[in-house]
């Protein structure tokens, strides 16, 4: 089931990130799973990882990036999904 969007996502406490130059990649500590972010994916992360909720991170990249809302709203859910599924991430029932 996707998470809702009045989540909040915040970076999981084993969770080591690395900006490397406009790329992101982040680490989890014990099980040493990874994911790699483009320029766009570390976009997404810094506003996922910043605001109140996964609803208010979309409407910053809404109002940031040349997209279509449908997608940014599918893209945004995908990229939470990951993130959970690797436990990258603490999520928090807005």
């Amino acid at each position: 089931m996707p998470t809702p969007f009045t989540t909040r996502v915040s970076v999981a406490p084993d969770a080591l990130v690395q900006d490397l130059g406009g790329e992101t990649v982040i680490l989890h500590l014990k099980t040493e799973s990874y994911l790699g972010l483009d320029d766009v994916g570390t976009g997404m992360w810094k506003a996922l990882t910043t605001s109140a909720s996964i609803e208010a991170a979309y409407r910053v990249l809404l109002a940031e990036y040349d997209v279509d809302p449908d997608v940014l709203r599918r893209d945004l859910a995908e990229l939470v999904e990951q993130l959970v599924e690797h436990g990258l991430v603490d999520v928090e029932a807005g």
